[in-house]
């Protein structure tokens, strides 16, 4: 069973704020009419881009981590309805199919108190259940031919994408380049949000693996270690280089990590905990700037053989006294600039 909570055209359609002599992407993108035959509309859809929601927090909580992630969706998605479809990015390229259906398991996962180990581990398991609904999805759309742009939930759900674009286009392993402070290679004790790569790479989903932007002060000795171990595979340039000591330019930085990951599928991630103060389960007083990261995502749809996007951890709510609107704007600028880059890419 796929777990998907599909969105109409009609429902599109209503949350896109019509304008006299204005087209806005919400008009012109795809959607799945008939859900009974969905995977055969989606093969035979025009629309390059496949876009998918995850609104789930456990993974996040799973880590010891704050919730909120499961918010970054919605807002996210109407931002993007609502830019203009013209030459720079036509909403034709972009099918909505809906979003994964968490609600059981957040259901379940709200009952937990995160302070009990016992309670740790029930979330973990859930956990998996996630990852079982969002690999499901994401195999299918990469059957189709389809490249899924993934917004919202945990960083968990790398693992998940990673394994389906496998399934879906018969892999044996992808490349992954990946914006964000932390390695996400912590121990594989239960999966969450802080394990993601190291369980995709331990089953050989994951073949090479660039972080760009890494924070020193906060990845674990022994994921570390593990990078140098396995440096054919693993690579990263940390944000203290780029950033503070000014020993390496942004540019070549990110050159090197996009030429590490080069000839083979690739996956594009993004942890808007990267971002200065944006509102996230990590937020950060000292990252990247919004500008930074958009270019950070127009460069490897170029230059890449991307095959998916997925923004993780944004949690609008807790943006200080009240919902932060500007994070779901952010990921619709960044999910544009993905699709205008891979348009440029030669074929």
């Amino acid at each position: 069973m796929v777990h998907i909570h599909f969105y109409s055209k009609e429902e599109i359609i209503s949350r896109t704020k019509h304008r006299h002599g204005e087209t806005k992407i919400g008009e012109t993108v795809h959607t799945i009419q008939d859900t009974d035959n969905w995977e055969q509309q989606l093969k035979y859809d025009q629309a390059k881009f496949v876009v998918l929601g995850i609104p789930e927090d456990i993974g996040v909580r799973a880590n010891h981590g704050r919730g909120g992630a499961y918010a970054a969706w919605k807002p996210s998605l109407d931002f993007l309805l609502n830019m203009q479809s013209n030459q720079f990015c036509n909403g034709n390229e972009l099918l909505i199919l809906g979003h994964v259906d968490m609600d059981d398991l957040m259901e379940m996962a709200n009952g937990l108190n995160y302070k009990l180990d016992t309670d740790i581990e029930k979330s973990r398991w859930l956990v998996g259940k996630v990852d079982a609904r969002v690999c499901a999805v994401i195999e299918k759309i990469s059957a189709a031919g389809k490249i899924p742009i993934v917004v919202g939930g945990g960083h968990n759900n790398a693992y998940p994408i990673i394994k389906g674009i496998n399934l879906g286009k018969k892999l044996h392993g992808i490349h992954v380049i990946n914006c964000d402070p932390h390695s996400d290679m912590r121990p594989m004790l239960g999966r969450h949000s802080g394990n993601g790569f190291l369980y995709a790479y331990h089953e050989k989903y994951l073949t090479k693996y660039a972080v760009f932007g890494l924070h020193e002060s906060y990845n674990i000795h022994t994921a570390l270690a593990l990078f140098e171990q396995h440096s054919a595979d693993l690579h990263y340039e940390t944000y203290d280089d780029i950033f503070v000591r000014e020993q390496i330019s942004f540019e070549l930085a990110l050159n090197n990590c996009i030429h590490f990951c080069k000839n083979a599928p690739c996956g594009v991630e993004i942890d808007l905990d990267s971002i200065q103060n944006v509102p996230v389960s990590a937020r950060t007083p000292s990252g990247m700037l919004p500008v930074d990261v958009r270019k950070y995502v127009y460069h490897c749809g170029t230059s890449l053989e991307a095959c998916y996007l997925h923004i993780a951890e944004g949690a609008p709510v807790l943006a200080h006294k009240q919902m932060d609107n500007k994070t779901g704007k952010l990921v619709a600028y960044i999910i544009t600039d993905f699709v205008k880059a891979v348009a440029k890419r030669p074929l």
